[in-house]
């Protein structure tokens, strides 16, 4: 059986977490077997999409490296395709016009309510007679189109991730809606579930893998390939994303889009690979790190929890950071270049690459996230020292001010090398016949304006490049 499987994204808000979580596991599944990886865009809901949603799906899905082989299809493109699968429902006797209001509908759950029983349509209208429609339609009622469900059946699939699913078909809710109201004879829009199996039918997908809160949704979809002459593909129902509390990870949670994330400074294959391990485990349970192409070559839904993934900041901040720490400093300077031009920090990318690249192998082990770049490489840009407190207070101690004296002085006379300004500090030292450590973390408050920072010997070397370091000791003189 040729693999096919499809991500099928609404654009009524930008790319969720959720949602690129199970386009990494169609994806993988896909390059696993060999396979096909659609996608298709669902913007039949004219009201809520958008297409600034469509492109920032499009550039997330890009941007995590998730392409697709064919698509992007477009639903609001194929509305005839489905209103010509109802048109036959209907033909067949398999689905029927209702022509209940809404005041109706809403009086029908109220006396469910009160009974203690489950809201559901009670298939009033599923036969209805010529002249009983007739007088409807002569009161100008709109009728939708329901979907006949036999309530003595059982739905019943292998799913790959949680075995074997039983669905009562008296558990769906009545005859279900297809379409929206449309004129006596007409077709109106069809619905999700009915456009959803159709495009399924139509692209030939194999395989739906998509979240368990489909699960109902599946139930109700197999009716449809049943009865439109199709083949029901294999169903994977992945766990939820959940928060701390244990609930749907939500927009209440804060940072859910994959923009955001990007925006925060996660950099691509680290948020992919956090993403493949929300729900999987590796075979070799003791491996976090890898890239999509390596986790496709084992990946398998046997590995897929049933239990909900609940999202770590911790262990995505610890993932990213070995990303960043061992990416090629050249695109990780890449990446750092617009940060700090959008920071306001003033250089010139083509002249200043050399120093620029310099800064980045000098931060790039503490960083977590992109942004974190910013704080740690101001100082390279800013020509006035600010003091911390703790600098202020390493400043102060005795012996300090001969320290940095003597240190201008050197610099005065010299050619600063990584060796001489070794030199200095050796000398330094025995001339105020004081500890190396002081002598270091004066020079530190000095330069830096803090008593903590990346390494001090090589920081010096990036200030003196520009002729700022001298500068810097002098400001530090200055405020003793």
């Amino acid at each position: 059986m040729s693999v096919r499987v499809r991500i099928a994204p609404s654009p009524t808000g930008n790319l969720h977490i959720g949602t690129a979580r199970t386009a990494v596991f169609n994806w993988l599944f896909a390059r696993h077997l060999g396979g096909r990886f659609i996608l298709r865009i669902e913007d039949t809901d004219e009201e809520r999409s958008r297409s600034e949603y469509t492109d920032n799906i499009l550039e997330g899905l890009s941007w995590l490296g998730l392409n697709w082989d064919e698509g992007p299809f477009y639903q609001s493109q194929r509305l005839e395709l489905y209103k010509e699968a109802v048109q036959g429902l209907l033909d067949r006797g398999l689905a029927y016009r209702c022509y209940c209001t809404p005041d109706e509908l809403d009086a029908m759950r109220d006396r469910q309510k009160a009974a203690g029983l489950a809201p559901r349509y009670d298939n009033r209208h599923r036969n209805l007679t010529a002249d009983e429609q007739a007088v409807f339609v002569a009161e100008g009622r709109k009728p939708v189109i329901r979907f006949k469900i036999d309530d003595d059946r059982a739905i019943v699939w292998k799913d790959l991730v949680r075995g074997t699913v039983s669905w009562k078909a008296s558990d769906l809710g009545g005859d279900m809606v297809i379409a929206r109201a449309s004129d006596s004879e007409g077709v109106g829009q069809p619905l999700y579930n009915m456009a959803v199996v159709v495009d399924d039918m139509d692209m030939s997908i194999s395989h739906v893998i998509r979240g368990e809160d489909h699960i109902a949704n599946t139930a109700k979809q197999i009716l449809l390939y049943e009865a439109l002459g199709g083949e029901v593909p294999e169903f994977a129902h992945t766990p939820l994303i959940l928060n701390k509390e244990g609930r749907k990870l939500s927009k209440r949670d804060g940072v859910t889009s994959i923009s955001d994330f990007r925006n925060m400074g996660y950099v691509a294959p680290g948020l992919a690979n956090y993403m493949t391990l929300l729900g999987w485990t590796a075979p070799d349970a003791t491996q976090e790190l890898f890239t999509l192409e390596e986790a496709a070559k084992v990946f398998s839904f046997d590995r897929v929890n049933q239990a909900g993934a609940k999202f770590d900041w911790d262990k995505l901040n610890w993932i990213n950071s070995q990303y960043l720490h061992h990416m090629p400093v050249a695109e990780l300077t890449d990446l750092l270049v617009p940060q700090w031009q959008a920071a306001g920090y003033e250089f010139d990318a083509q002249e200043q690459r050399g120093w620029l690249e310099q800064i980045v192998t000098l931060i790039a082990p503490s960083l977590t996230r992109l942004e974190d770049a910013n704080e740690l490489a101001k100082m390279f840009f800013t020509a006035t020292v600010t003091f911390s407190e703790d600098a202020q207070t390493q400043l102060q101690k005795e012996g300090v001010k001969a320290i940095l004296e003597s240190t201008v002085a050197a610099l005065d006379s010299d050619t600063v090398t990584e060796e001489r300004l070794k030199e200095i500090i050796k000398s330094v030292t025995k001339e105020h016949k004081v500890k190396k450590g002081l002598v270091m973390r004066s020079l530190r408050a000095g330069l830096t304006g803090d008593v903590h920072g990346p390494d001090l010997i090589q920081s010096w070397l990036l200030w003196h490049e520009k002729g700022e370091d001298r500068d810097r000791l002098n400001q530090a003189l200055a405020t003793l």
